[in-house]
């Protein structure tokens, strides 16, 4: 009778299993991640992270530990946006706790650590489920935690990326035990998990997610013998001939997720009409980022294409890396062998399926398949870079590295298969030696990016030998193990330990640490003479020269949000759409030469890296000085009169093309008419109604925060009026006047108008989203039902546990 791999002397697991792999994965990530024990910043020059990433959330932090709540309200960029509706990071998610005990720079760097240590203990969790032994187990964590799409989220400071693709694992973990098993509290369990992958906020990594959970539990529900457990009370009860009552808990318990993370998601669907992805971006914008064909080879081969900035592929930036391991794709390749006698087949057959699928997806706009995602799955209008689906094959390679690390240790390997990868190992060695790749690179980009190619020339040999030893290495492994040289015990831990190493030596590339936040946001002159000006003012920051520090965040990100001064710009991709036409992003940013707009959003000064000013009147306020990205800047201050708001004496109404044209006229003065909405309750003049004189009394803003806005009125309100504010409007704005509420909505094409009463004194506004607070309620409601599902879930599963122990002595 043919024996199973699983039953040649298989390598026992040590006591504390679950603690020695926990153990394993520290030391994996730790390998990355050292220099955070000093308390580094794990943000680099093209880190979202340093760009815009820490003032969002520091933003959040002031408010939680001031006792104000989640800020609903973000004033600092783009003229004002929704704080949660816009979205700004993990605003929800429970990292968001760590930054109520450690300062937000420390908080955001343990956030990246922690989860790329959970990946890999989730996935080793999931594969002990899976019936997977400890050692090859562990090997198939440490490879999915260090691989490339897992581990390089830190070089683009893609953290909600990160927390998605750590919870991934956990999900296909709960779905075994509940399909599988039977345990009635991971179906609870599976609810949490779902909840946290919706708070992470990354829907497009959540799509895939939940696709890919959705397909394992359709193989669970149908195949479930195929899922090898080490328990025969699990193989025993392993049937499929109730899979729908499966399938229902599964789809139950992704419901329950999905409304956990309504907090986030209630304000976010009102927002989609205002964002400016509304309606979606088409195709072309879809598959933007697809993974290109040749870079296929970079799972193998990372430096290929060139890594980080020697990159000189097809989408222009690459801060990320698609390292799979050549030891990873050695093992995972060996899953497939010892026919029907290999106990992890069919399930190794599933994840070569996700595999293949996957690779498809990310391949995008490279193939016709991605015209079926498109035209068939849900949100893929609104989504883009379809390569970041790489972390499920990431996954799917880690799962398959695992089972055939099994059939390592099991004494399964042969001379055939070493010889094999050997041979290629050293071919491809010698063709990159060769020039072979180079040659390959330039026919494809050799005209536009030839002197990047020949730069990484010599990348590609030294780095095409690196993984050649690194699959020699795997292979005589395991051949010590198949020839009795070496016990299966000690040959699992050096598995484990080559995967890390090969990994390791591409990715810590992806993990650049940087000084203390109070460094690099460092107060200087400028920004001291901004936060000294009494009356709230607006700065353009836009760099006119080419002398400037590597994204600087000061000039073209978010630093000043992180100083309390309020931007025109910033970096961000989902402020409001209306404005984002207003300042005329697909045009080239016209608009910030143009004197109506500094006046339409209240910008009083230039903040720049050249010592001059193309505006006539223009004259330097502050500098010049270096900030602390390096950059010399200088503050402008703008001719002409530019307050935070303004009464103006006459209310028409418009439709938007005609509204935007007019407030961009230089010929129009915005501070005599006010343009309303079309569809405002508003009560307006006719077009053609004589043009009054400006209000000869201006207004005093007496409190400005965000979500928080009052105004006095210089003198009576003049009948007719209407106060303009420059801030953007949007619903949740409501406005009080001398105490009575007051009729608002949308003036000037995007900002706040508000009807005034004759002879009105004073006005408040406050925003406050009613979505959210519905939101908070259905997160609380839907949180407590999951805990209690999976509480007494489990309070069953530990009955029928003892039950049956009862029945069995």
């Amino acid at each position: 009778m043919p024996r199973s791999d699983a039953m040649n002397a298989p390598p026992s697991a040590p006591r504390f299993p679950f603690a020695w792999a926990a153990l394993v994965c520290f030391v994996a990530t730790m390998l990355l991640a050292w220099p955070a024990l000093g308390g580094a910043f794990l943000v680099n020059p093209n880190s979202d992270q340093y760009i815009a990433g820490y003032s969002f959330r520091e933003f959040a932090a002031r408010a939680l530990l001031d006792g104000q709540g989640f800020p609903q309200w973000n004033p600092y960029q783009f003229g004002g946006m929704p704080y949660i509706a816009a979205m700004h990071g993990d605003i929800f998610y429970p990292t968001f706790l760590l930054r109520m005990v450690l300062p937000t720079d420390m908080a955001m760097t343990w956030g990246f650590v922690l989860h790329t240590f959970l990946a890999g203990v989730f996935t080793v969790g999931f594969l002990r489920a899976a019936g997977v032994r400890f050692h090859s187990a562990l090997v198939g964590g440490v490879a999915y935690l260090l691989s490339g799409a897992v581990a390089s989220y830190a070089s683009p400071g893609h953290d909600g990326k990160l927390f998605v693709s750590a919870l991934l694992p956990a999900a296909l973990w709960a779905l075994v035990r509940g399909a599988r098993d039977g345990r009635r509290g991971a179906w609870g369990l599976l609810a949490l998990i779902v909840g946290l992958a919706v708070l992470s906020p990354h829907p497009q990594l959540l799509q895939y997610m939940l696709l890919t959970c959705g397909a394992f539990a359709l193989f669970l529900a149908l195949r479930p013998w195929s899922v090898a457990s080490e328990s025969p009370a699990s193989a025993r009860d392993a049937n499929p001939s109730r899979p729908l009552p499966q399938l229902a808990l599964a789809l139950a318990a992704v419901v329950l997720g999905t409304v956990i993370g309504a907090v986030q998601y209630l304000p976010v669907q009102e927002y989609v009409p205002w964002s400016p992805r509304a309606g979606g971006k088409g195709y072309d914008y879809a598959t933007s980022f697809s993974f290109p064909l040749e870079e296929t080879i970079n799972m193998y081969l990372p430096q290929f294409s060139g890594i980080l900035d020697g990159y000189w592929g097809r989408n222009g930036i690459h801060f990320h890396s698609e390292y799979i391991g050549a030891t990873v794709l050695v093992l995972a390749l060996f899953a497939f062998g010892g026919g029907l006698v290999n106990r992890h087949r069919s399930h190794a057959w599933f994840w070569l399926g996700v595999l293949m699928v996957s690779i498809l997806w990310a391949w995008g706009g490279n193939t016709p398949f991605y015209h079926l995602v498109y035209a068939v799955v849900p949100g893929s209008t609104f989504f883009r870079a379809p390569s970041t689906i790489l972390y499920v094959s990431a996954f799917a390679c880690a799962v398959l590295a695992a089972f055939g690390a099994e059939r390592a240790l099991a004494g399964k390997g042969t001379g055939r298969y070493a010889i094999g990868w050997g041979s290629f190992a050293l071919v491809v060695g010698v063709l990159a030696t060769s020039g072979a790749f180079t040659k390959l690179a330039m026919s494809i980009l050799g005209d536009g990016r030839g002197d990047l190619i020949e730069a990484n020339a010599s990348s590609v040999v030294v780095g095409a030998w690196r993984s050649a030893v690194a699959v020699l290495a795997v292979v005589g492994l395991m051949m010590a193990v198949a020839r009795g040289a070496l016990k299966a015990s000690v040959a699992g831990w050096a598995l484990a330990a080559v995967v890390a190493l090969d990994l390791w030596s591409v990715e810590r590339d992806y993990w650049t640490f940087s000084a203390r936040a109070d460094q690099l946001y460092a107060e200087d002159d400028i920004i001291r003479f901004l936060k000294s000006q009494s009356e709230p003012a607006r700065v353009i920051a836009v760099p006119l020269g080419d002398n400037m520090a590597p994204h600087d965040p000061f000039v073209l990100g978010d630093a000043l949000m992180h100083h309390g001064i309020r931007g025109v710009l910033g970096y961000h991709g989902n402020e409001l759409g209306r404005y984002q036409e207003l300042y005329g992003k697909s045009e080239g940013f016209q608009s910030i030469a143009n004197p109506n707009f500094w006046s339409l959003t209240n910008a009083r000064f230039f903040y720049t890296n050249t010592p001059g000013l193309p505006f006539q009147g223009a004259t330097l306020a502050a500098g010049p000085v270096r900030n602390a990205a390096g950059t010399m800047t200088y503050l402008y201050e703008l001719p002409g009169d530019h307050p935070a708001a303004w009464i103006a004496p006459l209310i028409v109404k418009l439709d938007d093309p005609t509204t935007k044209a007019t407030v961009l006229n230089p010929l129009f003065d915005v501070k005599r008419v006010a343009i309303f909405d079309m569809a405002s309750t508003i009560e307006a003049r006719p077009v053609n109604s004589p043009l009054p004189d400006p209000v000869p009394f201006g207004v005093d803003v007496t409190r400005y925060h965000p979500g928080v806005i009052d105004i006095t009125l210089g003198g009576p309100a003049p009948a007719g009026s209407a106060l303009v504010v420059s801030e953007n409007f949007y619903p949740g704005w409501t406005a009080m006047v001398d105490g009575k509420a007051a009729k608002i909505a949308r003036a000037d094409y995007t900002l706040i108008g508000v009807e005034l009463p004759t002879g009105a004194k004073s006005v408040q506004l406050r925003f406050d989203s009613a979505p959210y607070h519905t939101g908070k309620l259905l997160t609380l409601l839907a949180l407590g039902a999951a805990l209690l599902w999976w509480i007494i879930g489990f309070a069953l599963d530990r009955k029928a546990a003892s039950a049956a122990d009862v029945l069995a002595a």
